[in-house]
């Protein structure tokens, strides 16, 4: 059973039961991570505020407020407020609309004018940019310009220079080359939501003119939930990879019955292409990093022969895992997260079947399987969940098929030996560990968000504390990326600590230690650890403290201090625990199986 938040959902139900759905969600059994969110608004934003909180909820993120007061966002954003200031933003949501625009056109203005006009206002907007980035240095989502609810021009109004619509969109190009050159800033469409929601009803100026609402109150969720989804991308929370049926969802018919040449798919009927197009959706999240699997009822000969029919965009070697056979759905499911080294709530299962959606949803914490309707709709009720939202697309995104292609080889690579260090030493490992750096800092703010099996300490990271981090010198950061004989994994471990001065001397204190769950077991922990050492020594320190806070899914590492040699002093009623190193004299590596460099 879908969740109420979940697209599509119910917006006059959200709105009716806010205090419900917000205490049910509060009670939920799950970690939060609290973030403070700043909401300065050019209009009435009460209403928004209370439906982002349940979004972001769903999300698993507990969100503390700051509210500007009605149409002070340029002033709070300008100003050294002492409210904003005291409330340490993590994240800044500016929420303007084009009644927040200070001038339009007249008819008889000169294109100079015009000009002149858009740059004055333009520089309005960067400069509150540039004065919340010196002041906080955290990320900003700022909303576009809807198109105006009225067209003086008539159709002329987009193309002529005087024209409300064609200034809005000029405006909005402006906007959108900055999000272009500034990686902390991104751009809310509400030029896109209000059109999909329905420009006369989004801009109905009732609301406007009785509640000083920029939008119909109704389309408050789907303007929250659209916030909602880039914050949950922002702070690594996004779904990594599709799980999908096969049988009347990549294709219509079933292949068991009708044959690879029964099957509905292609571009000479009208419902083989609607599944055509699906499959080109489908493929192209590849080049996002999304991993493709398949979880279907069939025999392994048939579902290959549908998947290498010539009318089809997908191909059997576009798939990490495929899972054809009788076994119940829900138990493929974990296996395929498993053989990933996922967590089955880090992936979309797709099916047209509303049984086995409700089977693998009910069986496995956390998962969403999308009400998808048919097969017209595949796409639209997939792609507006906003599963996928992107924000930061690393290298390492776009490689990551190749990357969790080359881990299966791995594990069949391990199951013909019987003695595992003979196995890690086949595999030809190269590591090399660097500082944080402007071009890795996307990937560890990524690995610090998402991870959360190999997480020490569950504290999370925007990109402009990791920044602040790779800057301070009383911060020792290392990256560490991968490689062997099968490929390159990525940067798959970060580790940051702050040296402070105590009066047994310097000690190094971990604040962040994550790795992906792709290598663990692979000795990059000891790569880690070895590097650490070597930089706390080159810095005259010769003890390391390791901090481990326990949440539902990081237990794995409750003791990994003790087998790094650590010594447990301390341990509270919550279950956090503190470590000690003392640095040994000859400190001999622990790694025996990477050739291991260190820049």
């Amino acid at each position: 059973m879908n969740h109420v938040l979940e697209y599509p959902f119910d917006a006059e139900y959200i709105l009716a039961h806010k205090k419900q759905i917000r205490r049910k969600l509060l009670d939920a059994d799950q970690d939060f991570m609290e973030k403070r969110v700043a909401l300065l608004g050019g209009s009435t934003t009460g209403n928004i505020l209370a439906v982002l909180e349940l979004f972001l909820l769903y999300h698993g993120i507990r969100p503390v407020f700051y509210e500007s007061d009605y149409n002070r966002y340029y002033e709070d954003a300008m100003f050294w407020q002492r409210g904003l200031k005291d409330f340490r933003p993590d994240i800044i949501y500016i929420h303007t609309s084009n009644r927040n625009v200070t001038a339009y056109p007249a008819l008889d203005d000169t294109a100079d004018t015009i000009d002149r006009m858009l740059e004055e206002e333009y520089e309005r907007f960067y400069g509150m940019w540039e004065r919340l980035a010196d002041l906080y240095g955290v990320p900003v989502i700022q909303n576009n310009f809807e198109m105006p609810f009225y067209r003086l021009l008539g159709n002329k109004d987009v193309s002529d220079i005087h024209g409300a619509g064609n200034y809005l969109m000029r405006l909005n190009m402006k906007f959108y080359e900055y999000a272009q050159t500034h990686e902390n800033f991104f751009i809310c469409d509400i030029q896109y939501i209000s059109a999909d929601y329905g420009l006369k009803k989004w801009s109905d100026p009732f609301y406007w003119y009785m509640y000083k609402y920029a939008l119909n109150a109704d389309a408050v969720p789907y303007l929250a939930f659209h916030v909602a989804n880039i914050m949950k991308s922002i702070f690594g929370k996004n779904k990594k990879g599709f799980v999908l049926d096969l049988d009347n969802t990549l294709w219509g018919g079933v292949i068991g019955d009708d044959g690879p040449e029964g099957i509905v798919l292609g571009p000479e009927e009208p419902g083989g292409e609607a599944y055509l197009e699906f499959q080109k959706y489908i493929r192209a999240h590849k080049k996002l990093g999304v991993v493709l699997n398949v979880n279907s009822k069939n025999e392994t000969e048939n579902a290959l022969a549908g998947l290498a029919h010539p009318g089809g965009a997908l191909k059997p070697e576009d798939f990490i895992v495929i899972k054809a056979d009788w076994e119940p759905k829900n138990e493929n499911f974990a296996a395929i997260a498993d053989t990933l080294g996922l967590l089955p709530e880090s992936l979309l299962f797709v099916d047209d079947n509303a049984a086995e959606r409700l089977l693998v949803t009910e069986s496995l914490r956390g998962v969403t399987a999308p009400q998808i309707g048919e097969v017209h709709q595949y796409i639209q009720n997939i792609d507006r969940g906003g599963y996928f939202e992107t924000t930061i697309l690393s290298g390492d995104d776009q490689r990551r098929s190749d990357m969790y292609r080359q881990n299966v080889k791995r594990q069949q690579s391990a199951a013909q030996f019987t003695d595992y260090r003979s196995f890690l030493i086949s595999l030809q490992m190269r590591a090399v560990i660097t500082g944080f750096e402007a071009d890795t800092i996307p990937r560890v703010m990524q690995l610090a968000n998402k991870s959360n099996q190999f997480h020490l300490t569950l504290e999370r990271y925007t990109q402009a504390d990791l920044t602040r981090a790779a800057q301070a010198e009383d911060v020792i950061t290392l990256c560490g990326r991968l490689e062997d004989r099968f490929g390159d994994n990525g940067i798959v471990s970060a580790l940051a600590g702050h040296i402070r001065q105590t009066l047994s001397g310097p000690e190094c204190v971990i604040r962040l230690w994550v790795m992906s769950c792709r290598v663990l077991g692979r000795g990059m922990e000891d790569c880690m650890m070895d590097a650490l050492v070597h930089a706390c020594l080159e810095r005259g320190v010769s003890r390391i403290v390791g901090l481990y806070h326990p949440g539902k899914k990081n237990g794995m590492v409750k003791d990994f201090y003790g087998t790094q040699g650590f010594t447990q002093v301390n341990k509270n009623e919550s279950g956090d625990t503190q470590w000690l190193y003392e640095i040994p004299a000859g400190y001999k590596d622990k790694n025996t199986v990477i050739r291991q460099r260190t820049q």
